[in-house]
């Protein structure tokens, strides 16, 4: 009999679902909400509102693009960590009272590990054991994967996260939020190699970006605002380099000290086009095969919470009515 996943996500402003069929994604569809753009960040309260809004039609068209009807599910996942309360609370309320209305399991699926096994969707997928460096507005990690339940953070960030650092870099520049995706877009254009930023010497595999923010906000502190208008791709190709330097220096590290040469992404910030082409790049120079998830895949979508379900499904880890959502802080 076949094994059909709902999956919901609804840690920060995007609301997902996602129907998975046997260890195949049949349907992924995402409701963005444009309404924080105008307050230059996401605010809770609006998100868990339009998470309401947004939560039955989004599940209501997986359903239908799948081809699946509610009465033909075998489980029903949700992201219970980490994330905005009231934004985790719309989705995994629903997935309860669905799940109990079914009278089918429930799957509580931590987010970060969700980012990871995004790398698992496709059909081309890593050996074990596997690196993945994960890296978004809230989180950058380097996790080393034994399995697909089995995971350990063997670095992160001491501080901000390299996504925080993005945007609020773009912020500086004047860029309108979300400003990650915009200094993607005008780097492409720029010299990296125009105006230097440091690059925090921090032991070990672990990550810091305060310091570079820093120097970023001195950097345009000191420049007149034509200057900054006539030099913006040279300067957004300029960070993004360091931003991406510190997260490869760190992953090669990695690989060297573990052996692993199986290596991914994942997390938004994989969205980032340098980042991509540096992975590859990389990937030639030491002898690893890379992995990348698709763009759909890269930021907050259901897909990934799904083939978590799969695997936590096959192994029987369900969750009772009573599981609080934001209550697990590491996976």
């Amino acid at each position: 009999m076949s094994v059909k996943i709902l999956a919901i996500e609804s840690s920060c402003d995007d609301t997902g679902a996602s129907v998975l069929v046997d260890g195949k994604i049949l349907s992924n569809c995402i409701a963005n909400q444009t309404v924080h753009e105008q307050y230059g960040g996401v605010v809770p309260e609006l998100a868990s509102r339009a998470h309401q809004e947004n939560i039955v039609p989004v599940v209501d068209l997986a359903l239908k693009k799948a081809g699946v009807s509610k009465e033909e599910l075998s489980a029903i996942a949700f992201t219970q960590a980490p994330g905005l309360m009231g934004s985790l609370l719309v989705g995994s309320s629903f997935a309860k009272s669905l799940a109990m209305a079914l009278d089918i399991p429930l799957i509580a699926v931590h987010h970060m590990q969700a980012h990871v096994l995004a790398n698992f969707i496709a059909e081309s997928k890593p050996s074990f054991p596997f690196l993945c460096l994960t890296v978004s507005g809230g989180h950058t990690q380097i996790v080393r994967c034994d399995s697909p339940l089995q995971m350990k953070v063997i670095g992160e960030t001491l501080d901000d996260a390299a996504g925080e650092a993005f945007d609020k870099s773009a912020k500086l520049l004047g860029l309108p939020y979300p400003g990650g995706p915009l200094i993607d877009k005008y780097a492409a254009q720029g010299d990296p190699k125009r105006f230097k930023f440091p690059e925090p010497q921090i032991p070990g595999l672990n990550f810091s970006f305060s310091g570079l923010k820093t120097s970023i906000l001195y950097f345009i502190q000191s420049q007149e605002p034509q200057f900054i208008q006539d030099n913006l791709a040279d300067i957004c190709a300029s960070i993004q380099q360091r931003i991406i330097s510190i997260l490869m220096n760190k992953l090669v590290k990695a690989s060297k000290e573990t052996g692993i040469k199986e290596i991914g992404i994942a997390g938004g910030v994989s969205a980032n086009s340098g980042l991509r082409k540096a992975l590859e790049e990389q990937g030639a120079k030491y002898g690893w095969n890379t992995y990348i998830p698709k763009f759909e895949y890269c930021t907050d979508n259901a897909a990934m919470i799904a083939i978590t379900a799969w695997y936590k499904y096959q192994a029987g880890e369900f969750a009772g009515l009573d599981v609080i959502p934001g209550a697990r802080a590491a996976f």
